[in-house]
């Protein structure tokens, strides 16, 4: 029903920058909330930010004040801008959504993309 679309990732030195996007496409008008995570080689995957359809942004202790989450509703886009990066942010960074399925009684369904590599090296 949802299809996501990550880009934006790559190599980049200890205190760079990156922008990461990531388009919707499919049955847009059931997501409810979109937003990042990544996993790390031997690691568990956590949540990284989100941002509802409200508008309400989370963002993980350990980037907070770091990355940015934001929205382009025209372009069916979420990007998520990370300054300031380090070396223990290296992971694959996946694109997520939360929508509601409508069978009967509404229920949560989550989305997923393939994830984009970023990697934070001298």
């Amino acid at each position: 029903q949802v299809q996501l679309v990550e880009s934006g990732g790559g190599l980049v030195q200890p205190g760079g920058s990156l922008r990461l996007s990531c388009v919707a496409s499919g049955n847009i008008d059931s997501i409810n909330a979109m937003g990042w995570s990544r996993q790390a080689p031997g690691k568990q995957r956590e949540l990284v930010a989100g941002v509802s359809n409200g508008g309400h942004a989370y963002y993980a202790d350990s980037m907070k004040g770091r990355v940015t989450v934001s929205r382009d509703i025209a372009k069916n886009t979420v990007y998520l801008q990370m300054n300031g990066l380090k070396p223990e942010d290296t992971a694959v960074y996946y694109c997520n959504a939360v929508g509601t399925i409508v069978d009967g009684l509404p229920r949560r369904a989550d989305y997923w993309g393939q994830g984009t590599q970023v990697t934070v090296s001298s």
